[in-house]
């Protein structure tokens, strides 16, 4: 009779160690190959360099486009305002002498006027001549107003000293009772413009004596 507290255990199935080993490792390998997969450039969608270059690229022919553009306005913009000016300089050299031109108009219409006055078919000789004197003179005046309008000055070099700036000497006089280097007569009035010389007044001065030195004026200005 079999004693019940020595009866052999049960044969229960066990798993070898080599193939436990096997198992595992298998295991293993189907892990990894699936985490690879994953993983795997195929698997992710494309981010890679040459996208990211297209990306660049694209934005860089746009910004070369914008400031292509932005540089030809601002040349067409240069370029109108070059024209513009050019043009008001033309205008300028054409019309600035307008408003002096229009200011002699009333000197030619009087002097035309004074022209008319004279006439052999009536009225006296000396009342003719007369309203003539009277005519040229309002004339003059006109004429007078019109260059001082335009800071033209006739210079008055009667009684003064020579001045080379100013005067030129188209004569000597002797024993002109005046000093050495005088101007004693005034052949045709100077002028100036804003203080700068337009026309020499062309003059005769008195000479000087054997024991005289003309002291011409210097421009220490200049």
């Amino acid at each position: 009779m079999t004693d019940p507290l020595n009866k052999p255990a049960v044969n229960e199935t066990a798993v070898p160690v080599q193939d436990a080993a096997q198992f595992a490792s298998a295991t293993g390998a189907a892990a990894t190959a699936g985490s690879a997969s994953l993983c795997s450039p195929e698997s992710r969608p494309e981010s890679g360099p040459d996208s990211r270059s297209d990306s660049r690229s694209e934005s860089l022919e746009q910004d070369l486009a914008s400031l292509k553009d932005q540089l030809l306005r601002a040349l067409a913009e240069i370029e109108n305002s070059r024209r513009r000016a050019q043009r008001e300089r033309e205008d300028m050299a054409k019309y600035a002498i307008s408003n002096f031109a229009k200011d002699l108009l009333p000197v030619a219409d009087n002097l035309r006027r004074a022209l008319d006055t004279i006439s052999t078919d009536s009225g006296e000789p000396a009342e003719l001549l007369k309203a003539l004197v009277i005519g040229v003179e309002a004339t003059e005046r006109q004429l007078v107003a019109a260059f001082e309008r335009v800071a033209i000055k006739k210079l008055e070099p009667l009684g003064t000293l020579f001045d080379p700036n100013f005067h030129q000497v188209m004569f000597e006089v002797e024993n002109a009772g005046r000093p050495a280097g005088s101007v004693v007569q005034v052949l045709q009035p100077g002028y100036t413009i804003h203080g700068r010389l337009l026309r020499e007044a062309m003059v005769g001065v008195a000479k000087r004596g054997a024991d005289e030195t003309v002291h011409p004026r210097i421009d220490t200005k200049a």
